[in-house]
């Protein structure tokens, strides 16, 4: 199985050696043990390549083998290849008179692609390997894990001699540059490990910052293992177990998904979490338990690499700066002082003596800003004594005044909490903040754990409070001025999702610990009933503006009624965007930002009025046509062609459109005769980010289904539906739509397209069978939705409320209305509502005679609703 000499007297070389590697591989595939270490599998495969290369480097090289040198760089150069890793190699040139060696050089580089390598090749002479390590840090790195594969020894050497270029870049520049490419690295994820799907590479915590640790200390000084990272007391032997450990984790991982994917892949994809899961031993429980399990004991993994990251490169830094060790220490208090901007305990039993300065270093660092952080060696004393952290602590008066006092302070709120997360010292103060560590929320709303995402939560609460930020959303902004006690909202933040996993109303769990903590802290009653209410309610205000209709005022009556104060709305309002915009960096958009200030700002009116004589329907409808009428005749539209324009309306059409619509609705119906018909209009509702559809037309059958048919397969979203249908047959209906992308619609021959391609479906009676713009994301097949269909009551017995849950799909607004139409089904209204995979829209129907549905006709249409759903799946 091993390469040999007599590879190039075969009749098809090429066959030959392809064979040879995938028997190797194969050999490989069959020694993988996923629960066993892999650094014996990486080293063969190195050394099968070597010795693979080498046979086909002397067969084309011939004399000019001996005279230059073939050498493995990066992960080769470790003797690291993965099942997929590429082959990065380095030929080194003694001169550069290409013409006498080109020749050979370009059939051994074509054979080696021809037998199918993943091939990182540079050829260079020593001059050139300097200048370019010098113009870019990354091949510089790349030169400190060289290992020649075969070829000249001597010129190999002087490589060696050179590879280390101090004197061209000093080791703190070259410090300064992995520190900013890890930095983009981890801009990339989102500053954070704990994503759905996080790379196992590249992540923060991943193999890139272990490997960020080995270039940084091996390019300073000189060595050639991580051991001596003990000899120059960087850490004790305890923590290099620990990298080493994690390492090999790592590396098992890897080589399960490349083996898994067949490619070089370094996501823990949806795909194969569960196979994951099942090879490293977690199969216990349900299906996603174990994968749950699993991602737990990953996060595990990471959340230590980025300690050590940390800690080590913090080390690094400071030993940069003071190269003897001889930086002064600045005394801070009794307690602390300070090393390079970094905050160190005075004594090693300084938290044994007194266990509340593991709170009071975190109030430490907010009060004086200058601080860069906590020194490695204090670090370790803080994991070390998370013990301390017990019930009696956590009672003790003067520790929950600590706490609260770190929520009120002016600056570094998000910071250290996030510190405090990552040295374990909330899961150890909160216990119930530990059962949401690492916790993932298997959906494809919630892309991160839930304790990443509820200090996102609080960060976005702080940044609404910042002036700095005052641009990114100004309302709110001007609305968290208003708030007395920031940090009343700061916890609601922390404790949203505090009862995720715990079984059973995470928002009712959370309400009572939420009601226990504000007790035990001594918050006032107000504040501790706040709060309370907020985490209880965190999300009423997202639910009502994405799935009711907001426009009916007996629906804002109901919503500021539950409200009942400006001060809750006010908090909500804030709470509800930041838990938005920290769920996924693709859930906020324009359309979200448009409903919640609606909805805000028409409960504000109502609160004002003190819940008092809510708008009429019938007032409402006089001063609506009133003003819509001002604006029509200020256009030049006589009070004749408007009344005539209007008679196919009705009631429902002034309360369910705003006077901007009517104005424009009413402007084209006017230039329209009956032949014209349908009517179809678009234009972009910048402030909301949509665009909208506007549909006039008879009331046939299938206006409904041809419309959301063919605006689907047009490749467009439809984020809400306004259904009007008139007592002499007639529909005004409108469509908030988007790209399916989440964009805007802003090319104007894309919106002429929509107009034409709907109004020649709606004259045909029919849409073109066509394939679908629309694919359903590659995760939403891991995260099967329950079909339901739900009948309720309205409160004004104007339409029988139908609430569908179910996998968004292609078509599927199409195919309800088709199932509509089969149940002679009056369609009036509808709030379309679409959370990452999950499909959640509310219609409004009665029968063809405008009546309620009764019990048997419900009956009748739940089933054939969720036989089309069924369908659907297949």
């Amino acid at each position: 199985m091993q390469p040999s000499n007599d590879l190039f007297t075969t009749e098809n070389p090429i066959i030959t050696v392809k064979d040879l590697i995938k028997q190797h591989a194969e050999y490989l595939q069959q020694q993988f043990n996923p629960q066993k270490h892999v650094l014996k599998l990486l080293h063969q495969k190195a050394d099968f390549m070597d010795k693979l290369l080498t046979i086909i480097w002397n067969n084309f090289m011939g004399d000019y083998g001996l005279k230059f040198s073939l050498i493995a760089v990066g992960g080769y150069g470790r003797r690291e290849l993965f099942p997929y890793s590429d082959i990065d190699i380095l030929i080194l040139l003694d001169y550069t008179e290409e013409q006498r060696y080109q020749e050979q050089l370009s059939e051994f580089n074509n054979f080696l692609w021809d037998i199918g390598l993943k091939l990182g090749l540079s050829v260079r002479t020593l001059k050139e390997c300097r200048q370019v390590a010098i113009d870019d840090q990354t091949v510089m790195t790349s030169l400190l894990e060289i290992r020649l594969i075969t070829g000249h020894q001597r010129l190999f050497e002087k490589l060696k001699q050179h590879r280390v270029f101090n004197e061209l870049m000093p080791s703190d520049t070259f410090f300064a540059a992995k520190i900013e490419e890890q930095q983009q690295r981890y801009f990339k994820a989102n500053q954070t490990a704990f994503n759905l799907e996080p790379d196992i590479k590249e992540g923060p915590g991943g193999l890139r910052d272990l490997q960020t640790i080995g270039w940084v200390f091996k390019y300073h000084y000189k060595s050639e293992t991580l051991r001596e990272l003990i000899k120059y007391d960087f850490m004790p032997e305890s923590e290099y177990q620990e990298l080493l450990e994690a390492r090999n984790v790592l590396w098992q991982i890897r080589y399960a998904l490349h083996l898994l994917t067949g490619r070089c892949e370094n996501r823990l994809l949806f795909d194969y979490q569960c196979t994951l899961a099942v090879q490293f031993g977690f199969t216990t429980k349900t299906l996603n338990k174990n994968i749950e399990e699993f991602m737990l004991f990953y996060f595990k993994i990471v959340v230590g690499v980025e300690r050590l990251s940390e800690m080590l490169l913090q080390l690094f830094s400071e030993r940069f700066i003071c190269p003897k060790g001889d930086c002064k220490a600045i005394i801070i208090n009794h307690s602390f002082v300070a090393i390079n901007g970094y905050l160190e305990a005075q004594s090693t039993s300084v938290f044994k003596r007194q266990p509340l300065l593991l709170l009071s270093i975190i109030l430490l660092l907010q009060q004086n800003p200058a601080l860069k952080g906590i020194r490695a060696t204090t670090i370790r004393l803080i994991r070390k004594n998370l013990s301390l952290i017990d019930d009696g602590f956590r009672k003790n008066k003067r520790a929950n005044q600590l706490f609260i006092e770190i929520l009120q302070q002016p600056h570094g709120i998000t910071h250290q909490l996030k510190r405090m997360n990552r040295y374990g010292i909330l899961a150890a103060y909160l216990p119930s903040f530990a059962n949401i560590v690492s916790r993932m929320q298997y959906d494809l709303v919630h892309v991160y754990t839930v304790d990443v995402h509820t200090l996102f939560v609080i960060g976005n609460l702080r940044r609404f409070a910042l002036k700095s930020y005052q641009e990114e959303l100004p309302f709110c902004y001007d609305i968290f001025q208003l708030i007395a006690k920031p940090e009343v909202l700061y916890l609601a933040g922390l404790f949203h999702d505090i009862a995720k996993g715990m079984g059973g109303d995470h928002s009712k769990l959370g309400e009572n610990i939420a009601f226990e903590f504000c007790k035990q802290h001594q918050l006032s009653n107000h504040d501790s009933e706040l709060i309370s209410w907020l985490v209880r309610h965190h999300l009423l205000m997202s639910m009502t503006a994405q799935r009711k209709d907001i426009s009916d005022p007996d629906i804002i009556y109901e919503f500021a009624s539950q409200i009942n104060t400006i001060e809750r709305l006010n908090c909500l309002y804030l709470l509800t965007v930041a838990d938005i915009r920290a769920t996924s960096p693709n859930l906020w958009s324009s359309w979200k930002d448009s409903l919640l200030k609606q909805l805000y700002n028409a409960s504000l009116k109502a609160l004002h009025r003190n819940l008092q004589n809510p708008d009429s329907i019938s007032k409402r409808l006089k001063e609506n046509k009133k003003q819509v009428i001002e604006v029509l005749l200020e256009h030049g539209l006589s009070a004749s062609v408007i009344e005539n324009s209007w008679s196919h309306t009705n009631d429902s059409y002034f309360l369910g459109y705003t006077i901007d619509e009517i104005v424009w609705h009413t402007q084209a119906i006017a230039g329209c005769d009956e032949v014209d018909l349908p009517l179809v209009l678009l234009r972009s509702q910048n402030q909301r980010g949509s665009a909208e559809v506007f549909v006039y037309a008879k009331n046939e059958a299938m206006v409904f289904s041809i419309s959301t048919s063919s605006l689907d397969h047009l490749g467009l979203t439809i984020l809400d539906a306004r259904i009007i249908s008139t007592d002499d047959e007639y529909v005004l209906n409108s469509f908030q739509v988007i790209e399916q992308s989440g964009d805007p619609i802003t090319d104007e021959r894309q919106k002429k397209r929509i107009c034409q391609s709907l109004r020649n479906n709606l004259l045909k009676k029919q849409v073109r069978v066509q394939e679908n713009i629309y694919r359903q994301s590659r995760q939403a097949k891991y995260f099967p939705i329950n079909n339901s269909v739900a009948f309720h009551i309205d409160p004004l017995n104007r339409h029988t409320i139908i609430e569908l849950i179910t996998t968004d799909s292609a078509g599927l607004l199409s195919e309800i209305g088709q199932v509509f139409i089969s149940q002679e089904i009056q369609l009036h209204d509808a709030k379309i509502t679409t959370i990452g995979s999950r499909a959640e829209d509310i219609f409004y129907v009665t029968d063809l005679q405008g009546k309620l549905l009764a019990e048997t006709q419900q009956s009748k249409l739940r089933m054939a609703l969720l036989e089309q759903l069924i369908e659907d799946k297949k």
